[in-house]
Formats: structure tokens, sequence, C-alpha cells
């Protein structure tokens, strides 16, 4: 016969259940808050974030300049300029030969669209000039008939634009100022919050600015990883624009999913102008395979390594970023993960019982090995 159910226990635990419900939603009212507040303001968090990153991956130079005895201004602003003339470098790198070359991928791009129509008007599509010309013109017919809504498309890219260039611009400006007053930002935080917060916020900010740092460099290994694997199947197929096109895949690896597409339509484009339709598909096949590699095999790898993640959850952390914020979600998913990492073992530290961890009976990895 089963044993009756303890009236006073049942109560308990349903008290318990009651209680520990209503916590968790408090806290989930409190993030639901914090998130609108962040949407509100993203306008100004936005440029802080890239400052950030910016910051992290500039401030070895700057941390070199300074030990040397250079003012902190004049080792931001010389960090500053030299990273201005990278990017510009960078820029011309990718953008002169393409101009060089311009002509025969003008050439390049006119015969490969012929290609394409003879292709189409043969087997199996059997699609003639007819109905090409059919299609185009109830594409312009379409066109004209949504001239309104391409009107606000176009503006809503250059208000897209416009945002870009003003985030850059006050990224940088940002950068400078993290660059030339940073190590100063945490004694003075220190000294702004009572009691036990003047001790733990600094120590949280802290690790969580090598946690950025980690997160950038991983990143950047990532890129380079494609840049090469990429880079070397273009040189063995002959692709012009090799050089560009490596640092073109680096250069967009910082930019979740739109970067990758952007760099393999590009190299696409090229290897269809230059060598033609099978040469084209062997370049498509090879950027299929290394971004399949990078986002399921190469980025969880280093940056669970870097950050101190399991590669399931950087993989699932990029999943859930990009389907609740798109491109940007992408970008910021691993570090904000990385960061609740963070925040969640320095919490996890404290709230040991240095008893019960004395009494665990494990070694302390820093006690020197018996001779």
């Amino acid at each position: 016969m089963t044993a009756p159910l303890s009236s006073d226990r049942s109560r308990a635990a349903l008290r318990i259940s009651a209680r520990v419900s209503g916590e968790f939603l408090l806290v989930l009212a409190g993030l639901t808050v914090a998130l609108w507040l962040l949407g509100r303001m993203w306008s100004v968090v936005w440029p802080l974030v890239v400052g950030l990153l910016l910051t992290t991956l500039t401030w070895p130079v700057a941390r070199f300049l300074r030990r040397r005895g250079w003012p902190p201004a004049l080792a931001a602003s010389v960090v500053t300029v030299l990273f201005l003339l990278v990017a510009a470098g960078v820029v011309a790198l990718i953008a002169v030969p393409v101009a060089s070359q311009s002509g025969e991928l003008t050439d390049g791009v006119v015969e490969g669209i012929q290609r394409l129509r003879e292709w189409a008007a043969g087997p199996p599509l059997n699609i003639g000039d007819a109905q090409i010309n059919q299609a185009f013109d109830s594409a312009v017919s379409r066109a004209q008939e949504g001239v309104g809504s391409m009107v606000g498309a176009v503006v809503t890219g250059v208000s897209t634009v416009v945002n870009g260039v003003v985030t850059a611009v006050l990224a940088l400006f940002l950068m400078f100022f993290f660059l030339k007053d940073g190590p100063r930002f945490l004694p003075w935080l220190s000294r702004q919050l009572p009691g036990r917060l003047a001790t733990d916020v600094p120590a949280v900010f802290a690790r969580g600015w090598a946690t950025l740092g980690s997160f950038v460099r991983s990143q950047a290994a990532v890129g380079l990883l494609d840049a090469v694997l990429i880079g070397l199947g273009l040189w063995i197929l002959g692709i012009p624009l090799v050089l560009p096109l490596a640092v073109l895949t680096f250069v967009s690896a910082f930019v979740p999913i739109i970067g990758a597409l952007f760099a393999g339509f590009v190299a696409v484009l090229i290897a269809l102008v230059s060598n033609g339709l099978t040469d084209a598909l062997i370049v498509l096949a090879i950027i299929v395979v290394v971004q399949q590699l990078e986002g399921n095999v190469f980025q969880p790898m280093i940056q669970s390594r870097g950050l101190g993640l399991h590669a399931a959850v950087v993989l699932l952390a990029v999943t859930l970023g990009g389907s609740l914020a798109g491109i940007v979600g992408s970008l910021l998913a691993v570090p904000i993960a990385a960061l609740i990492a963070v925040v969640w073992n320095y919490v996890r530290e404290q709230l040991v019982d240095p008893a019960e961890e004395a009494g665990t009976g494990e070694p302390d990895p820093g006690a020197a090995a018996p001779s």
C-alpha cells in the first residue's frame, strides 16, 4: 500500500515553489526593463560597444608605448592614427587592384551575362530572347509601379549608411578616450562605489575586459584561417585578385553572416568573369566548405578555448543571437555569453563557503608537486 503524502511537507514544497517562482518572475521583469532601456539607448550603446571592441584590438600597441614612457594622450593619438592608416591601407589594398583591372572585369561581366543567356537558351531551359525581353519588360513595369517603395528603400539605405558613418566616427573618438584614460577608469569606479561593491564591480569589469580581448583575438584567428584557406583555393585555380580577396575575407570575418556572404559573392563573381562557370562553381564549393568548417568547427573550438566556453555553447549563442537580433545579435552573442559566464563564475566564487571548499580534498593547483 502506498504511503499517504505528508500535508506539512506538501505545503512547505508549495511555499518554496511559489517563492522561487515569484523571485524568478521578478528577475525576468528586471531583465525585461533592462533590455527595454538598452533598446531606447541603442544609438549610444552601439558606438560604445564598437569602440570597446576596437580598443581591445589596439590596446596592446598603446600599452607598449605607455610602458616605454610615452604620455597617455600621445600614445592614444599615435595608435588612433596608425589604426586609421591601417584601415585605409586595407581599403587601398582591395580597391586599387580592382580599379586597375576594372576594364577587364567589366568585359568579363558582359561576357558572363552573354554566356548565361546562351546557356539559358539551350536545353533543358530553352529560354529564348523573346522570353528574356518579356521578363525584362515585366520587371521594368513592376519597378515603375513600385517607385514609391523603391524611394523608401533608397531613403532607408541612405539613412543606414549615415548612421553607420556616425557610429564609426563616434566609435573612433571613444576608442581614443578609452586608450587615453582607460587604465584610470577602474580606480575611479572603485572610489565611487560603497562597501563591497568597490571591490566586486571593478574585479568583474577587469575580467570582462580580458574576455573581450580574447574574443577579438579569436575572431581575428578565425578570419585569418578563412583568408588563408580561401586564398589558397583561389591561387590554385588561378583566380585574379587573390590578395585583395583574401584581405576582404579576413576583414569580413568580423561581420557575421553578411560579411561572409559578401566576400563569397565577390570571389565567385570574379571567378565567373575571369575563369568561367566551372571555376566559379569550384570557388563557390570551396567557400561553402570553408564557411561550414568555420561556423561549425573552427570558430566554436577557437572561441571556446579563448573565452572559456564550450564549443556547443558558442554555437548555440550565435544561433540564438541571430534569431533574436539579426546580424548585430550574431556579432554580440558570443561576447555577451562570455561576459555572462564571467559574472556567473565571479558570483559563484563569492558564494562558495571557504570551509566547504577546503574540505573537498581537491589538490591546490598552485601547490608544489611532491618531489
